[in-house]
């Protein structure tokens, strides 16, 4: 069983799933108790468009897909804060529209080649050694924040008028913890795919909510649910030649049946 840590490639892939599950995960929970799940298939999308853009006009694809999806971020905060809008129908809007956006310009440029597939169902295997430099860099960052503000951001996703009147900078927050999500998803799609990272960034909460807990115990519970779902998925993706995203998809899918199943016993 363990021929598969005598690759490069493979020793490669699990730090960078190791590392995206973690930052998912911990991101997750925050996301899925302000009720704001849909977010991450929104801001995959919007990522979707950086990278078209940027294989069309010949610029990173990933620098692209983390200017727009924290573009789109901003915008669904901001249309959220100061229209009065529904939260899942902003996000219904950006999501089909940025869809729209992506198949327009990869029609036009022609770039719906191996390298666009690759973002929108991820290419485990193929990550480098300067993808998991950058991953683990900005990926830290991230996940220092969210911890920094871990209080805060909680107290906003158990109930954001109690905050406001409590002090604290709630548009501030918001924004903030979207443009982290937005980041974390950017560097994700590369690796899981934008069609499929919303599944390992919801699945693993929503997994653990089923076991009410309080809230520590379920940050933990849901990562050590994701970091489950990516270790079993690799496994099965190399023994089994199979897609490795999906497969890292259906492990939390099962997961979360059995947490299903286990509480209502």
């Amino acid at each position: 069983m363990f021929e598969i840590f005598e690759y490069d490639f493979m020793q490669r892939a699990f730090l960078a799933g190791i590392i995206i599950a973690t930052l998912a995960s911990i991101s997750g929970t925050f996301i899925v108790l302000k009720r704001y799940s849909m977010i991450s298939e929104t801001l995959a999308h919007s990522a979707l468009v950086g990278v078209a853009v940027g294989l069309v006009a010949g610029i990173s694809p990933l620098w692209m897909a983390v200017i727009v999806s924290l573009l789109s971020a901003w915008l669904i905060e901001y249309l959220r804060a100061h229209f009065s809008l529904y939260s899942d129908a902003v996000l219904a809007i950006l999501l089909s529209g940025s869809l729209a956006i992506a198949v327009i310009i990869v029609s036009l440029g022609g770039a719906f080649n191996n390298s666009l597939f690759s973002y929108l169902f991820g290419s485990i295997l193929a990550v480098s050694s300067a993808d998991i430099l950058t991953i683990s860099i900005f990926g830290t960052l991230c996940l220092s924040i969210l911890l920094l503000f871990a209080k805060e951001f909680y107290f906003i996703a158990y109930d954001e008028e109690v905050a406001k009147t409590s002090g604290i900078q709630v548009k501030l927050l918001n924004f903030l913890l979207v443009s982290i999500v937005a980041v974390i998803i950017a560097l994700s799609i590369r690796i899981v795919g934008s069609l499929l990272i919303g599944a390992l960034m919801v699945i693993p909460t929503v997994s653990a909510l089923q076991y009410r807990q309080s809230f520590v115990k379920t940050v933990f519970i849901s990562l050590s649910f994701a970091l489950l779902s990516v270790v079993s998925g690799m496994i099965l993706s190399f023994y089994f030649s199979l897609p490795s995203g999906a497969t890292i998809v259906l492990s939390v899918l099962v997961i979360f049946i059995i947490s299903l199943f286990v509480n209502k016993r």
